[in-house]
């Protein structure tokens, strides 16, 4: 049986704003933070008020995006020319 770490705020906020993403698998939530599927919903259903976790529930339910086997496209992000890169959480200048 593995041993969970205790999550940080700091992480909570991250784990709650990747799964609000709609191209952020849970594989992703899971290999980055160790978290399956169902622990990230019950992460989410502690976390937020009520209503907001049924509006997340329904928005993610089914959406293919979230699941990397479900995925239409299995490699590359969509990234805007525009986009600035960001190296070390400093924004870069063009």
């Amino acid at each position: 049986m593995t041993e969970k770490k205790e999550l940080t705020d700091l992480d909570k906020d991250r784990i709650i704003e990747m799964a609000w993403e709609d191209r952020t698998t849970f594989d992703a939530i899971l290999m980055q933070f160790g978290l399956k599927e169902q622990e990230v919903i019950d992460l989410m259903r502690t976390e937020m008020k009520p209503s907001s976790f049924r509006m997340w529930r329904e928005r993610v339910q089914g959406r293919k995006t979230k699941h990397e086997k479900l995925r239409d496209f299995r490699e590359g992000r969509f990234k805007c020319t525009m986009q600035r890169q960001i190296n070390n959480n400093k924004i870069s200048k063009r």
